[in-house]
């Protein structure tokens, strides 16, 4: 019991001298908070934000970044082991192109690359580099209302600028794919229409933008019921896609599904804004085709920026807006306002910049016809230039899919150590794989790459051969 009553007492003087600390803490924080020694209820002064001293010395983006291109010598003797490697892997067969270079152009190591073969989706990398050349991808496409006649006689003309993302619901602002809405149009549209005490129209659309000649001729061996390219349009929504039986991505902005695709999307586009019009109590008498008037539009809305189109296009390979591309490219630099000017246009614009277009044939702009053929040498140029112009092409260069990170890159298997380090293009047809790119070196510097496969023995093989070549290049 002796021991038992002695644990007690020190017990006892424990918590006397715990709760004494206790107080004493207390009274010293107060006394801190009243002298703004510490924060607190008591505090009279406002807290000082904590200052730094300015930077000592800045780099420019045209410094900082040649030095990350240059970087050491590319390691040519692994280079030259990876192809080898490459070469004899099981599957990808003796139909194949290939050139490792510098940032600058400068091959390290090449494989038959001044032999045309069929590029696929690579060849979207082209219209990129060229509509980025000279589009101002700062720039949306605005698809317009206007208002002619009054009474029972008024007549709206709905006007497309090339928006083939339009969404069917109000304007998204959080995607590209649905940031101009018709719901929005319709909205702002009929606003203007009560003003007036207009209740009852007829309605136009105008789809003149691209002429007559919507598709490429060879396209649709590529492209039964349109799954993977629409006519291009004035104005569609969601790329024309129907979606009836099948399950629309949670995301818009994620090109992942393939359902068949109208034909007459600027059509479908004002029977949508009808049937709109009337829910907001605007009766629609009429639809046809029209021309719209020369005079200033009653409401629009307006396309994600030039630059987000073309990070949506190449990131998801979507078809309609790389050929939507190479007719904005056309009409902008005066070709014929069809899919064969468009080419024309495009590679006028490489020529231009001095990108070799010895072999380039193109039967379309995105690479889903038959018939297009190039050099692994076009692809390689192009992805140098990406490197050495810089800002005036950048839409283009920051839109490419990132190892790890995002697009199609996501579909190929490379070592977890390059996430980030590869921005690429992927191409796949039934007889194609290729890639190209450009590669952040973890020794510093840039390397570029493009490869292409045709008739391979094996394609599950040849994609494995070749993702597991690209997933090395960051090592050289």
């Amino acid at each position: 019991m002796r021991i038992h009553r002695q644990t007690m007492g020190r017990r006892k003087i424990t918590v006397i001298v715990s709760a004494a600390v206790t107080v004493l803490l207390a009274v010293g924080y107060i006394v801190a908070d009243a002298a703004d020694m510490a924060p607190g209820l008591l505090t009279s002064t406002s807290a000082q934000p904590i200052t730094f001293p300015a930077a000592a010395k800045t780099r420019t983006v045209k410094t900082l970044t040649g030095q990350l291109q240059n970087g050491p010598t590319i390691d040519a003797a692994q280079a030259q082991k990876l192809v080898d490697e490459f070469a004899s892997a099981e599957g990808v067969g003796n139909d194949f192109s290939l050139i490792i270079a510098d940032a600058q152009g400068n091959a390290v190591v090449k494989r038959n690359e001044t032999v045309a073969r069929e590029p696929a989706s690579t060849l979207k990398t082209l219209t990129a580099f060229a509509a980025a050349s000279t589009l101002d991808m700062s720039s949306t496409l605005d698809t317009d209302v206007y208002l002619t006649g009054s009474g029972d006689s008024a007549t709206l003309t709905l006007k497309g600028n090339g928006d083939m993302l339009l969404g069917s619901g109000e304007s998204d602002p959080n995607h590209i794919n649905g940031r101009a809405g018709i719901a929005t149009l319709v909205a702002r549209t009929a606003a203007v229409l009560r003003e007036k005490n207009i209740t009852t129209v007829a309605l136009a659309y105008d789809d003149s933008l691209f002429g007559s000649k919507r598709l490429p001729d060879t396209i649709g061996a590529n492209n039964v019921d349109l799954m993977n390219a629409a006519p291009m349009a004035s104005m569609a929504i969601d790329g024309a896609r129907n979606w009836n039986g099948t399950t629309k991505p949670a995301d818009p902005d994620v090109d992942s599904k393939f359902p068949p695709r109208s034909s007459t999307p600027a059509a479908d586009t004002a029977t949508e804004f009808a049937r709109q019009l009337g829910e907001q109590g605007i009766t629609v008498t009429s639809t046809a085709e029209g021309k719209a008037p020369e005079s200033k539009p009653i409401a629009s809305v307006s396309s994600a920026k030039l630059s987000e189109i073309m990070s949506f296009m190449l990131k998801n390979s979507n078809n309609t807006e790389a050929e939507l591309f190479g007719r904005l490219t056309a009409i902008k630099t005066g070709q014929d306002n069809s899919p064969e000017g468009a080419t024309k246009a495009v590679k006028s614009i490489l020529e231009a910049h001095g990108i070799t277009t010895t072999g380039l044939t193109m039967a379309d702009c995105s690479g889903l016809s038959t018939g297009t053929q190039l050099t692994v040498e076009t692809l390689m140029q192009t992805q140098s230039k990406y490197a050495q112009t810089g800002t005036a092409v950048a839409s283009a260069s920051e839109a490419l899919a990132v190892s790890g990170l995002s697009g199609t890159a996501l579909h190929h298997t490379f070592p977890s150590s390059t996430n980030g380090l590869i921005r690429l293009k992927t191409g796949t047809l039934d007889t194609v794989t290729s890639m190209t790119g450009n590669v952040s070196r973890t020794k510093g510097g840039v390397l570029t790459f493009a490869i292409i496969i045709n008739n391979p023995a094996n394609m599950w093989s040849a994609i494995q051969a070749l993702d597991h070549l690209v997933g090395q290049l960051p090592e050289l």
